[in-house]
């Protein structure tokens, strides 16, 4: 899975960046919100995102109210990253939009498993909306099925009467 990582710090970023692969995952790396919440406006966004709390330009509760105004928003997945770990700062990045918070230095094994969970989120809605694609298209079909079939049935109806007029 494609994910995003912004995080002003070169050492955490590269970090981050070598244990996503190490995960099987690719990692798309930016060095400040303003870049990550261009990447989030690009057709093919990463679903997935790692964001410092703390970056200049745009800070990651920003960047996260910003992406929750997104049409496609609610299939991205946003994990605050950050050194405040004071109860009413992780209230805050919640209620800025992101899904879930990790205090830094984080702990591998959670990292990973909060990634995971994230994941499991990201494929859950793409097929909730695949599956709601599929349902249209059905209905759609079945509609145009029977707005064809209509007219059809008339005009069998009428050949059958002028057959048996003669």
């Amino acid at each position: 899975m494609r994910i995003l990582i912004a995080d002003d710090d070169d050492f955490c970023r590269k970090l981050l960046e070598d244990t996503l692969f190490g995960w099987g995952h690719e990692a798309v790396s930016c060095s400040d919100g303003a870049e990550a919440w261009e990447r989030f406006q690009e057709e093919d966004a990463p679903k997935l995102a790692i964001l410092d709390w703390m970056m200049p330009g745009l800070e990651g509760p920003e960047v996260c109210r910003k992406v929750r105004e997104l049409p496609h928003a609610g299939g991205i997945y946003i994990l605050l990253l950050t050194s405040l770990e004071r109860k009413d700062k992780i209230v805050e990045g919640l209620e800025a939009g992101a899904d879930d918070y990790v205090v830094k230095p984080f702990d591998r094994n959670e990292m990973k498993a909060r990634i995971q969970v994230g994941q499991r989120i990201v494929e859950l809605h793409e097929r909730t909306l695949e599956a709601e694609r599929d349902r249209v298209l059905a209905q759609t079909a079945g509609a145009a099925a029977h707005l064809i079939n209509q007219p059809l049935t008339v005009i069998l109806g009428n050949v059958e009467l002028l057959m048996n007029w003669t």
